[in-house]
């Protein structure tokens, strides 16, 4: 037996109509300004035009005008909550709340105290709290037990946020379902766009960003549209892989400037990185804490072959032959590190790693003329690599296709892009053959696998080359992205990825052993950093934070496979049969012996 519960004892229409007001309240407020000056960022001054963190709370305020008109059964937003109808809401008003509030405090905090408040803060401000506070009255998704133990506040609250599972959709014609899937991805290019193009300097902005955007993807996952679009996504593979590169490719075409455009060609190469790393450790269940040697391997084989003025061996070999090279030499590395160590298992392998990391970089730092043969050129590094010249193409330069213009990073992203698709394409084509499921047996019981019949060794090996291998290509185009290759890149722990530990990071926050977990997490850990500069010292403590409420909320990832799900929630797995009695046992055995 349940019993449907609210925290604030309010009528649900009543609620409902509550929670509208105070959402069309703070969309209002976002109409008028916040404040007198123009120097907090954003220029929240305009009257009639809102600007910085009022879009964002107007989009909150918008959502959650939306997603409350459905409780009505309005014809043309069902779609909207085929899961939970009210835990969206709460989450969406709780976002719109939290953006608000937050700027009523950055612009306080900034400007010298709440007098510098507008009204307009002020009428958003309450407006949000009245849909907050309306919000909770509304009935949850999922009702408590009643014969249990009676909840607490916290234990109702966590309870109103939950949702049932969305049921299974009307199959759609087939175009149909790829325009959905079209439109997706197209929103989701828009929303990183607008995430990215937030200046360095507008922390402000980007904070609000992370906070709308966190809530309102976890909203739309209570209201069962991420299940249902994964679904889609899930059917269609080939559509879906064809849609995310279509989308990967308009990026730079977004970009008015090269900074963004070169954060987005280093979160391609780290997020390829993530992905090699992935092969390891998500599908192989190899713990490498070294990994970044392996990109480092390919960043330093290619400047020496590129035809660097610095480089010790004095060659220029074209682009394929570099990227060839830098792959073959990390694949040689790879064995060689792999195959006295591979018999090992557990912390002991990632002992092993961890310090062949620590060689790879003290070496290389060595190689200086004087500690040893002159090959590296020590903490120096190898710089002035020049920039790539392909089909007459020289990447160096600005190149204009129509009414649009690719800078130098716009031209290595669009390169890393293609490097992206044909890793993407190994992965997959290696994790759903035969190879690939050996590697989920020994991942999940290498015992098991071995007395089944599997040679865990020689899968291990070819797991730990292929992963190495896959970095080495990709290092082979860093090393022309940033010009320069020098030891302190590639260290185990540090404030600039990608280094192991954020590689690391990136598999285990977007979902190890999944084709699209690394590119979120390894987008997330590179884009944070990059644009809240002002926690550069804090940064590894709150690294490390969020690491732990990870685990703690959802070990699986944020792209979580079915088989991480059950393994994580008891609660997603099937019911089994409630034990018989003893009496009933006891009279079944009677029975059978007579």
């Amino acid at each position: 037996m349940t019993t449907q519960t609210t925290l604030i004892p309010i009528p649900a229409p009543a609620a409902r109509i509550a929670t509208l007001a105070g959402a069309a309240a703070a969309l209002a407020g976002t109409l008028l300004p916040w404040t007198w000056t123009s120097e907090f960022p954003g220029d929240l001054t305009v009257t009639g035009y809102p600007g910085g963190l009022q879009v964002l709370t107007l989009t909150g305020a918008i959502l959650t005008l939306l997603f409350t008109a459905t409780g009505y059964g309005i014809p043309g937003l069902r779609w909207l909550t085929p899961g939970g109808t009210n835990s969206p809401v709460r989450l969406l008003a709780l976002a719109t709340l939290g953006t608000t509030g937050y700027a009523m405090g950055a612009i306080s905090y900034e400007l010298g105290g709440v007098v510098n408040l507008e009204p307009g803060a002020w009428v958003s401000g309450i407006g949000a709290l009245i849909a907050v506070i309306a919000s909770l009255a509304l009935p949850s998704d999922v009702a408590l037990p009643a014969d249990g133990p009676e909840p607490n506040a916290w234990q109702r609250f966590r309870n109103s946020l939950a949702a049932p599972s969305a049921p299974r959709a009307k199959t759609l014609p087939a175009w149909a379902e790829i325009l959905v899937i079209a439109a997706a991805f197209g929103l989701a290019l828009y929303i990183f766009t607008y995430g990215i193009d937030i200046p360095t300097e507008d922390s402000e902005q980007f904070i609000g960003f992370l906070i709308t955007a966190a809530f309102a993807f976890t909203a739309l996952t209570r209201a069962g549209l991420i299940a249902r679009i994964t679904a889609l996504t899930t059917k269609h593979r080939n559509v879906t892989l064809t849609a995310a590169l279509v989308a990967a490719f308009c990026f730079p075409f977004t970009q008015d400037t090269a900074e963004y455009a070169l954060i987005g060609a280093n979160i391609l190469i780290f997020a390829t990185v993530a992905l090699g790393l992935n092969v390891v450790v998500g599908l192989a269940g190899l713990l490498d804490l070294g990994y970044v040697a392996f990109l480092g391997v390919g960043a330093y084989t290619a400047a020496l072959v590129s035809g660097a003025p610095l480089s010790a061996i004095g060659v220029q070999f074209p682009f394929w032959a570099a990227v060839l090279t830098g792959a073959v030499v990390s694949l040689i590395f790879g064995v060689l590190i792999g195959a006295p160590t591979l018999r090992l298992r557990g912390d002991y392998l990632a002992i092993v790693t961890l310090g062949f990391g620590e060689i790879f970089r003290v070496t290389v730092n060595n190689l200086n003329g004087n500690s040893g043969p002159d090959l590296t050129n020590g903490s120096q590094g190898i710089p002035s690599i020049p920039d790539l010249n392909l089909f007459g193409i020289d990447f160096g330069l600005t190149h204009d296709i129509g009414p649009f213009t690719l800078s130098r990073p716009a031209n290595y992203y669009l390169l890393m892009l293609v490097v992206t698709a044909v890793v993407v394409l190994v992965f997959r084509r290696s994790g759903d053959s035969r190879i690939g499921r050996a590697w989920v047996a020994i991942r999940e019981d290498e015992t098991a696998a071995t007395a089944m019949g599997i040679n865990a060794f020689r899968l291990k090996l070819l797991a730990f080359a292929l992963g190495a291998t896959l970095a080495g290509l990709a290092g082979t185009v860093q090393a022309h992205v940033n010009y320069t290759v020098t030891p302190e890149q590639y260290q185990f722990a540090g404030s600039v990825p990608p280094n192991s530990a954020f590689l690391l990071a990136a598999v285990i926050l977007g979902g190890m052993g999944t084709l699209s977990g690394p590119f979120v997490g390894a987008a997330l850990l590179y884009l944070i950093p990059a644009k809240l500069q002002f926690m550069q010292d804090y940064q590894l403590f709150l690294f490390g934070i969020a690491l732990v409420l990870l685990m703690r909320f959802r070990p699986e990832g944020l792209v979580a496979d079915r088989r991480k799900q059950l393994e994580f929630h008891e609660t997603d797995q099937l019911d089994v049969p409630k034990p018989r009695k003893p009496d009933e046992t006891d009279a079944g055995i009677a029975k059978a012996g007579a």
